[in-house]
């Protein structure tokens, strides 16, 4: 066997491997945003989910991977590769044009899956569909483009390695604009402008969304190698768990002695955080510089939460801290601490400059695109909830179910009761 084919077969296996760890990261979500939010919505949260998974995936196969890495329009847009047709050899890619257009679909699931957070318990779901299909298809691929497409920002020289800026600061703040549009849930905040506390249903649920997410991240940060046999992968590996488990003790040991009492879902999602912030730069930094990223990363997330709550933004799951605020510092921290070109490590400031172009480019584009998308959407459907859809509870108005049965009996069929099977026996 030709050296090339070896080598070639290994890479493949890797990528393929490493997108479904990605893949799975989706029962990360539907776990995590299922505990956190109250279970008259549980059921909801998993159907937005198989919405991501599902039409987010074809709306990606057909029009978005054209716009993301197609040929480059002006350093603006991707002309073909559309249902993966046309001549895309100018990607010039370790491994078969199909195994990377997996992995890069997993990558588009995750961004879609950060806004349905956000909008938890009142979004319209034929209102979200129809958002996730502009997320997937235009929003998401043209960001991509820009820095991982052969787009201008790219040619700018911005990093980004695995998503810090393109998949979470985008997502995040894309959900920070889907949830000012859409008001807070009913009864978050009180006329005299204070919060309420909204329980989670499953803090055990959260915490195992939590890990299986940890987990696929280490198919996020090193599957982004496209190579099994990259060097940097066992270095990837370990920036990326250093930085998550010093998010997660940065806010355990801060809410500990900050309230005397150590938060069970800050510590959640300060590891998240940690995660979401060494995205970036997890090929281009120290392990130092990792556990300082994570450590910064959980405190910008505890900070950004109080922000939304003093300013009456409502983000069930925390959507915003996690994603946007860690994204925006993953992201300046490649321009402080790469090893390449970074401001404390050489003491070049081009880096920095375009790091923070790259994010207000980014940042802006996915904040209005998605109050525009809304804007639009609104005009044909509501895209809330109402008042009583939200009272009864999303599995019962939009799916006609709930999160879980304890009667044993057969419940009577009327000829008209869907989606109830009857049962001829």
């Amino acid at each position: 066997m030709a050296i090339n084919t070896l080598s070639s077969g290994l890479n493949t296996i890797w990528v393929v491997l490493t997108a479904a760890m990605i893949i799975l990261m989706e029962g990360g979500f539907a776990l995590l945003e299922a505990g956190f939010v109250r279970h008259k919505n549980n059921v909801n949260i998993i159907m937005k989910v198989f919405v991501d998974i599902t039409i987010g995936t074809l709306c990606f196969y057909v029009i978005g991977f054209g716009f993301m890495y197609g040929h480059n329009f002006l350093g603006i847009i991707g002309t073909n590769g559309f249902m993966m047709l046309g001549n895309l050899t100018h990607l010039d890619l370790p491994i078969s044009l199909d195994t990377f257009w997996l992995f890069q679909a997993a990558f588009v699931i995750a961004v879609i899956s950060i806004v349905s957070g956000a909008v938890a318990e009142r979004i319209n779901f034929r209102a979200y569909i129809l958002f996730a299909i502009l997320m997937t298809a235009l929003i998401y691929p043209i960001a991509g483009h820009w820095v991982w497409g052969g787009g201008w920002l790219g040619q700018l020289g911005m990093m980004d390695f695995a998503g810090s800026a393109v998949i979470h600061a985008l997502g995040g703040f894309s959900a920070l604009a889907a949830a000012i549009f859409i008001g807070p849930r009913k009864g978050k905040f009180t006329p005299q402008g204070t919060s309420s506390i909204a329980l989670p249903s499953n803090l055990p649920l959260a915490s195992v969304g939590a890990f299986l997410l940890w987990f696929g991240w280490f198919g996020f940060n090193a599957g982004s190698t496209l190579s099994a046999t990259d060097a940097r992968i066992g270095h990837i590996a370990i920036v990326t768990m250093l930085s998550a488990a010093s998010g997660g003790a940065t806010t355990l040991l801060y809410t500990l002695f900050r309230y005397n009492r150590s938060d069970a879902g800050a510590v959640i999602n300060g590891s998240l955080a940690g995660l979401v912030g060494i995205t970036a730069g997890c090929a281009f930094v120290s392990d130092p510089f990792a556990i300082l990223i994570g450590a910064i990363s959980g405190l910008l997330m505890i900070f950004a939460t109080n922000l939304l709550e003093s300013n009456q933004i409502d983000d069930p799951v925390g959507a915003f801290p996690v994603h946007a605020a860690s994204g925006v510092w993953g992201t300046i921290a490649v321009g402080l601490f790469s090893s390449d070109g970074g401001l404390l490590t050489d003491g070049h400031w081009h880096l920095l400059g375009v790091q923070l172009l790259g994010l207000i480019v980014l940042c802006t584009w996915g904040f209005v695109v998605t109050w525009l998308g809304l804007s639009v959407i609104k005009c044909w459907i509501p895209v809330r909830s109402t008042e009583e859809e939200e009272e009864i509870g999303l599995d019962v108005s939009y799916h006609g179910a709930i999160a879980a049965y304890h009667e044993r009996e057969f419940i009577e069929y009327e000829e008209n009761d869907y989606p109830i099977r009857k049962d001829n026996h």
